[in-house]
């Protein structure tokens, strides 16, 4: 199935409708769509063609916004690089997807400069001051099953897989979404997550589906949403679980009436922020997704936010999810990822054989069809909303020439959610200080352990698999 380009159908439905508000400043959607068409044109000259591999390396802000934007209209298939990782991590995931160019905002030049590797890299400044190569013709259809962008995701292997997110299923996360949120006369949507994750680019793709703006924040400042949330600009806003809590820090007094939804993603909220939120009528509601799904899969519907504390919701519109005999939830619909790039293998093992995505959490579906999740994988660490698994860091340490084995474990924190810390056994003497230099070198900050616990020997079963609930125990 073919549906028609996204953005040239918009402006002819509303082209004097807001698209984007950025710095204060407001563009509709055909002054949007006139610069898009220029930067099309620009990195066209670059060589940027239909079918093409292209890492992006931006921030939350309009030029970012426009080169997602060019490259849809040209075909090219994007590769988002998350602006935290280092040159490393980066420079796999370039080779990994078989990048053929890179296009990077000017405050991320020395990393890209070690990442890109033989790859041509080129500045979005320098794009934007290019001749356009007169080839601004669009592509006319946006097919379903034609792969719009890649995110690269870390697995249990500690190899990060690249998930192949389809037109097709941001139409239907889309879709999914209003179906079940709902969509009314003046909403908008703020976007202070980045567009570099599933969670901000899905706020982009239901802009131009929904006709809607898109309030984008460069950082997340609570004082300043919360001005907007009272102000009665911004209707809906996706946040994490440490963004909810820094905002009922900042909470002063209620938000505008027409502020009708605080999408929860990342990882549950705890019973205390979720009683705090409804105490003073922050209408928060829960949802559970994934890179592979989107975007939101399982959403509590509004009306019943109250009533299951805990809870992550019902599949949205026409999703469905069912538990294993192992008690791991599957899902089945037309926003889930059509695999990992150029990965046959872990794409054929992530389905069952009826079809059915195995996303590795556990949980279970009570009485009235709602989903609790019990565990987000018994070895996930989920730290200020972003994904961090213990192997990928395991495997650095265990590069140091002074560590024979290395553990991984999530503890609770205040303000992360979880923080990674270390149990290390070591060949010789060495000091956390040492082994934190090492983490810096190979290391995003965030996944960077917060402590290490130096042992004789790790826990392990009889098949030699580290036990690491008796790891906790020992913390």
């Amino acid at each position: 199935m073919e549906l028609t380009n996204w953005l040239e159908k918009r402006v002819r439905l509303s082209p004097k409708r807001t698209a984007l508000v950025f710095d204060g400043k407001q563009e509709t959607f055909s002054e949007i769509y006139d610069a898009v068409q220029k930067v099309a044109g620009q990195l066209a000259y670059f060589g940027v063609r239909d079918g093409m591999f292209v890492a992006l390396l931006g921030k939350n802000d309009r030029d970012t916004f426009l080169m997602i934007h060019a490259l849809q209209q040209l075909g090219a298939k994007t590769v988002f690089l998350n602006n935290r990782l280092t040159a490393t991590e980066m420079g796999y995931q370039i080779r990994d997807a078989r990048v053929e160019r890179c296009l990077y905002a000017a405050d991320f030049a020395d990393v890209m400069a070690n990442a890109a590797g033989d790859v041509r890299a080129v500045a979005f400044t320098e794009v934007m001051m290019a001749e356009s190569s007169g080839v601004t013709q669009a592509v006319s259809q946006f097919a379903m099953e034609t792969v719009a962008s890649i995110m690269y995701t870390s697995g249990t292997t500690g190899k990060p897989k690249g998930v192949m997110q389809t037109f097709g299923n941001h139409w239907w996360s889309a879709t999914g979404s209003m179906l079940n949120l709902g969509l009314q006369e003046g909403d908008t949507w703020l976007c202070a997550v980045p567009i570099f994750h599933i969670s901000g680019l899905s706020i982009l793709m239901r802009s131009v589906i929904y006709g809607i703006p898109v309030y984008l924040e460069e950082h997340f400042d609570a004082k300043r949403v919360d001005q907007f949330l009272r102000s009665g600009e911004v209707t809906i806003i996706s946040v994490v679980t440490t963004m909810v809590q820094r905002l009922l820090d900042t909470y002063t007094k209620s938000y505008h009436p027409k502020f009708r939804c605080m999408l929860l993603g990342g990882g549950p909220a705890s019973k205390t922020i979720l009683e705090s939120c409804f105490a003073k009528g922050i209408p928060l509601i829960q949802s559970f997704g994934m890179t592979e799904t989107a975007s939101q899969i399982v959403t509590l519907p509004p009306e019943d936010a109250l009533q299951k504390i805990g809870a992550s919701g019902k599949p949205l519109f026409p999703a469905e999810v069912k538990i294993s005999d192992q008690d791991e939830i599957l899902l089945k619909g037309p926003n889930i990822t059509a695999g990992y790039l150029h990965n046959e293998a872990t794409t054929q093992a992530a389905f069952d054989a009826d079809g059915w995505f195995k996303t590795g959490d556990m949980g279970y579906i009570d009485e009235d069809g709602f989903l609790f999740v019990l565990e987000r994988r018994s070895d996930l660490i989920i730290s200020g909303g972003e994904n961090i698994y213990p192997s990928e860091i395991e495997h650095i340490l265990i590069a140091h020439p002074n560590i024979k084995e290395a553990a991984v474990i999530g503890i609770a924190n205040d303000r992360w959610g979880e923080v990674p810390v270390a149990f290390i056994v070591a060949s010789t003497t060495i000091s956390g200080e040492n082994i934190q230099q090492f983490c810096e070198q190979h290391l995003a900050k965030y996944k960077i352990p917060h402590s290490f616990y130096f042992l004789d020997k790790l826990p392990k079963t009889a098949s030699q698999k580290v036990q690491r609930h008796q790891l906790k125990k020992l913390l």
